[in-house]
């Protein structure tokens, strides 16, 4: 696999970012990010003597949810955010830490019973042999998670529009170094998502639906999520996004099948289960 798929600039950053944004005084809210991202996930595949793996672990903020319910999880995260995970699931048992890329796993292929990636394949150069990497490890009829960011494509044009001109921004700002990038993320935070996100949460109470408004998915969150998220945005140096019908495409191609898509926000998330 060629080592070239991977930036270690991007890796540093999210490394930065998560010794910075540890996630661990959020706990609630977490659980509640976590219920909407693992809404389709099989739970009644798993159990107590399963084995699995959390690809990007970051800070740890998923297997927290997950480790409790199953035999053991692999932790894999290729920046010193490691370091962040390990300290945050020091309680967790059957974690293993594995400080190591996508393309480097000492899983064996066929051995797991899950997996997962949540925002992770799409800051990547190829996406789809990181998916396929993934799917490797799995055992026929496992499933496996996925999140990759969405390209807008069931948003109105003005929306799109304004996530290009704000694209245009990152793609300055995460050139920076990083203390500039994470100060410049906190006064988007405080000018941007706060206002657009409080406004969204009172509109929510005169109109059903404030999907299309901008921000309008941080409604509900806390102002620490809205700092991580702004870092996120205009911090990476690669951002890849996939129509619901590229993504579909990129499961099928790493050998998923009975595809079933997330049906709320965030998009795109889906579940695959490998061939038999």
């Amino acid at each position: 696999m060629n080592k070239k798929t991977i930036d270690q600039k991007v890796i540093n950053d999210f490394g930065n970012e998560w010794v910075n944004y540890s996630q661990n005084n959020i706990s609630q809210e977490l659980e509640n990010i976590f219920q909407t991202y693992f809404s389709i996930f099989p739970w009644d595949l798993i159990d107590e003597n399963s084995v699995g793996f959390d690809l990007g672990c970051g800070t740890g903020r998923w297997a927290k949810f997950v480790s409790p319910k199953v035999k053991e999880l692999y932790c894999i995260e290729p920046s010193h955010a490691i370091d962040v995970a390990k300290k945050n699931l020091r309680d967790y048992k059957n974690c293993n830490f594995i400080n190591t890329s996508v393309h480097e796993m000492p899983i064996e292929n066929n051995s797991m019973d899950f997996g997962y990636s949540l925002g992770v394949l799409h800051h990547i150069t190829k996406s789809q042999e990181g998916l396929n990497e993934c799917v490797a490890k799995l055992k026929p009829g496992a499933p496996f998670l996925l999140y990759l960011y969405y390209s807008f494509e069931n948003r109105p044009i003005w929306y799109r529009l304004l996530w290009r001109i704000s694209n245009y921004i990152r793609l300055t700002t995460s050139k920076l170094p990083f203390k500039i990038k994470f100060y410049f993320s906190k006064l988007m935070a405080y000018i941007v998502y706060f206002p657009l996100a409080r406004f969204a949460y009172i509109c929510s109470f005169l109109i059903k639906d404030v999907s299309n408004f901008p921000l309008s998915i941080y409604k509900d969150k806390s102002f620490y999520t809205m700092q991580t998220d702004a870092l996120d945005r205009f911090g990476t140096r690669l951002e890849k996004r996939y129509t619901k019908k590229e993504t579909a495409e990129m499961m099928k191609k790493a050998n998923l099948e009975n595809i079933k898509f997330s049906d709320h926000e965030p998009y795109w998330c889906v579940i695959g289960y490998k061939k038999k």
